[in-house]
């Protein structure tokens, strides 16, 4: 009778709690407290947004690297993006409309949020997982921005995660007070510190959302592909990722190398005297946005001696990068014209005073013969300075040492435009939102074409993300990256693989920008 009664009950039990909605998705458990997110429209993807990974850097933490979060009992409710890193207001310029920004509000100091979209249902499902780090020359930039969205990807079975770091002065502000304070004797550094930071706690937590922290890529573009370029190559991010993409953006070249420590310093010394020259103390107690307006000059990381301990080349040369697959490329149409473009006399001859005996070489990659070719010249020599160069010598750089697959690609497609944005063709950052299918995040005029490459590239990225390989059914082939046939992937109308066109004009830009003869 007892046993049937109980029998009875517990039928009872399970009837109530299966017909009791469970909240959507459920309560997760982080290292430092529950969180509970919201679903697509579908039902079918988790996403938690604004989960703190460190205490917010604010007060005597400013320019200290991150610290712990300070655990919390209650539910925190993340579903919402956190404020993103303190910058100027976003304004749209030149080929970057509105959707390449990060929102207008909330931007603040305490900024140190991650956000995760998953498809997974259970905590043991071991998802590859992504991390993504944004753009803005380390000044600007932001998680929140449209064509970062996580969504398109969870979909493809992966682990989607974005996070935040510290930019501008509030990231890369060295001093030799600063070095004095750190155990490292060490700064400047404060948003790679960040960035690793929020790998550990993927590292940590990430198992709890369905993925695999044996199994991360991190990706970038622009200076998050810089940033990535700088986690392979430091000894802190060892063992935090197995693969990495890196959307033009590298630092490869003597010519266009990170500072060194005393170099920063030097800058944050200058800074400082515009500030007051006032001690360590008082620079931290300055208001945030009084320092944001009143500290001008640019920002970037430094070869500090600690989480970088020598240049990129440096050590990519002598293999002590963390080794990884790398899937790496850059943009058609990236490069940047000053405001006045020389016409072809102008070019001619400043390039022979600058290549001398190699004028007729150089000419022969960027001629200059009428005004409109010496135009396209200079779009390109940016383009091959700035993206092209640092991440082909990236490429033959782990080709060389063979250690993993390497693949290479260049977007060529020109996201369809009206009025002056006609004019970007296959723009700086214009990849981004055909690699992580978010299109539709993109006030454009798309065609058939552009879906399909979306469908294309997204696939070829959620596959590497998988196992390392972007190939897959449906595909067309992508070999794999070698020093010697140099075959690419072309990201147009109709991807195919091919020999890189313009290999010969990037050996030789790279031996000049290396000062080789």
């Amino acid at each position: 009778m007892k046993l049937a009664l109980t029998s009875l009950l517990l039928a009872l039990i399970t009837i109530a709690f299966s017909t009791v909605p469970l909240p959507e998705p459920g309560i997760l458990r982080t290292s430092d407290g529950p969180i509970s997110g919201v679903s697509d429209a579908s039902g079918t993807i988790s996403i938690y947004k604004g989960i703190p990974f460190a205490a917010p850097p604010v007060g005597d933490l400013r320019w200290k690297a991150p610290q712990p979060v300070h655990p919390w009992d209650q539910v925190r409710a993340c579903t919402t993006f956190g404020p993103s890193p303190m910058q100027n207001n976003p304004v749209p310029f030149s080929m970057w409309t509105e959707e390449f920004l990060i929102a207008k509000k909330p931007i603040s100091e305490d900024c140190l949020y991650l956000n995760v979209w998953t498809p997974a249902k259970t905590a043991g499902e071991k998802r590859p997982v992504l991390v993504w780090i944004y753009g803005g020359g380390f000044s600007s930039g932001g998680s929140s921005a449209p064509i970062y969205d996580g969504e398109a990807m969870a979909k493809k079975g992966i682990v989607f995660v974005s996070i935040n770091y510290r930019v501008g002065i509030f990231g890369f502000f060295a001093h030799p007070e600063l070095t004095r304070e750190s155990a490292h004797a060490a700064s400047g550094n404060y948003g790679l510190m960040d960035q690793l930071a929020a790998l550990k706690w993927v590292h940590e937590n990430i198992s709890v959302f369905g993925g695999d922290p044996e199994k991360v890529t991190i990706a970038g573009q622009s200076a998050g592909s810089m940033s990535v370029n700088c986690l392979q190559a430091s000894p802190l991010a060892k063992g935090l990722f197995i693969r990495a993409i890196g959307e033009s953006g590298a630092v490869f070249t003597k010519n266009r190398s990170l500072a060194g420590l005393s170099g920063a310093e030097k800058q944050g010394m200058k800074i400082a005297r515009t500030l007051g020259n006032g001690s360590l103390a008082s620079l931290r107690k300055i208001p945030a946005a009084e320092l944001l307006q009143k500290a001008k000059g640019s920002f970037s990381p430094v070869i500090d001696g600690y989480l970088l301990p020598a240049s990129i080349a440096e050590i990519y040369a002598s293999g002590k990068q963390n080794p990884v697959a790398l899937l790496t490329g850059w943009n058609q149409d990236e490069g940047f014209l000053p405001e006045v473009t020389k016409n072809s006399e102008d070019y001619v001859n400043e390039v022979k005073t600058t290549y001398g005996a190699a004028a007729k070489q150089f000419l022969s990659f960027y001629p200059g013969e009428t005004d409109a070719a010496a135009a396209v010249s200079q779009l390109k020599i940016s383009r091959d300075l700035i993206f092209g160069v640092q991440n082909y010598a990236w490429a033959n750089e782990e080709s060389r040492q063979n250690k993993n697959a390497v693949y290479v690609y260049r977007f060529i497609r020109k996201p369809p435009a009206t009025g002056e944005y006609v004019k970007y063709g296959a723009f700086h950052t214009g990849e981004v939102p055909y690699a992580y299918d978010n299109l539709k995040f993109v006030n454009r005029p798309w065609e058939t074409t552009d879906h399909q490459l979306a469908k294309t590239m997204s696939s070829f990225w959620a596959n590497f993300i998988s196992t390392g390989n972007p190939n897959g059914p449906g595909l067309p082939e992508w070999p794999v990256y070698n020093r010697e046939t140099k075959q690419i992937m072309a990201l147009n109308e109709n991807p195919a693989a091919e020999e890189m066109p313009d290999y010969k004009a990037l050996d030789f830009m790279y031996e000049k920008m290396n000062g080789e003869k």
